[in-house]
């Protein structure tokens, strides 16, 4: 060889050398235990050396004259790979956390040489515009029901003996009085009808109407009767309201009256 056989030990362990100088170091390697253990020495760092070219590595070899320089060197390169590694791991963390962002997903805690501890946790997300859960409420019962709250005076009452309810508005008009009302327990068959008594004594029929068998508001038929009506009369001028039965001979008996 060329040069002492001392410092071909980096260049035998990079594979470098050519077949007939590799030939004459493993005899020289044979004979020589400082060779073979640096050579020891050196197989952790092959790996991290074994991109280095050729050519670089001659260049290497060739600085005889300062021994430290192949240690300087060693450092250089491992100094060189755990920055690239570092990069590395920064631009995995970078794709990660875009990931993240894009699917929903945070992630968190990437850091260290080892590989990077990901932890990941579901991002919940708010219903956008959905409509409140309105309250239960209870059925309605009275006029009105489905439309606009009823206008007027509110009256409710209850015969004790018969058992019939109603609630009745009262709305002042320009041609006297509206009438809306509703009844419940009310049985059938039968015919009603509805009399305005005035205070000067007076009464006037403004509505008459047919119950079927099952009645309404009852058992058979929870549903309540809804009607209107109008009477000439002013609110101020009407002593009471009262639904009345007709019977197949015209004679009239009360089934809920309403005071003014």
């Amino acid at each position: 060889m060329s040069r002492p056989d001392h410092m071909d030990v980096a260049a035998y362990a990079l594979g470098v050398l050519d077949e007939q100088d590799t030939d004459r170091f493993e005899e020289h390697l044979a004979t020589c235990w400082a060779c073979a253990a640096e050579l020891e020495t050196m197989v952790p760092v092959v790996g991290l050396l074994s991109d280095i070219d050729g050519e670089t590595m001659m260049a290497v070899e060739q600085t005889a004259t300062d021994p430290a320089l192949l240690d300087r060197t060693l450092v250089a390169v491992r100094t060189d790979r755990r920055r690239t590694r570092f990069r590395q791991l920064l631009a995995t963390a970078a794709a990660v956390v875009v990931f993240g962002g894009l699917s929903g997903y945070g992630f968190v805690s990437v850091t260290g040489d080892g590989p990077a501890g990901v932890v990941a946790e579901p991002t919940r997300t708010a219903s956008v515009n959905e409509p409140p859960t309105a309250a239960p409420t209870a059925p309605p019962s009275g006029p009105g029901v489905g439309g606009t709250e009823e206008e007027g005076d509110q009256k409710d009452a209850t015969d004790p003996t018969t058992g019939v309810q109603t609630t009745m508005f009262l709305a002042n008009r320009d041609y006297g009085t509206r009438i809306n009302f509703s009844l419940r327990k009310l049985p059938g068959p039968r015919t009603c009808r509805l009399v305005v008594v005035r205070r000067n004594a007076t009464t006037e029929v403004i509505s008459t109407w047919s119950v079927p068998p099952g009645g309404y508001g009852t058992n058979t038929r929870p549903q309540g009767l809804e009607l209107s009506a109008s009477t000439s009369a002013v609110v101020g001028d009407i002593k009471q309201l009262q639904v009345e039965s007709v019977d197949g001979n015209g004679v009239a008996s009360p089934l809920v009256t309403v005071p003014m």
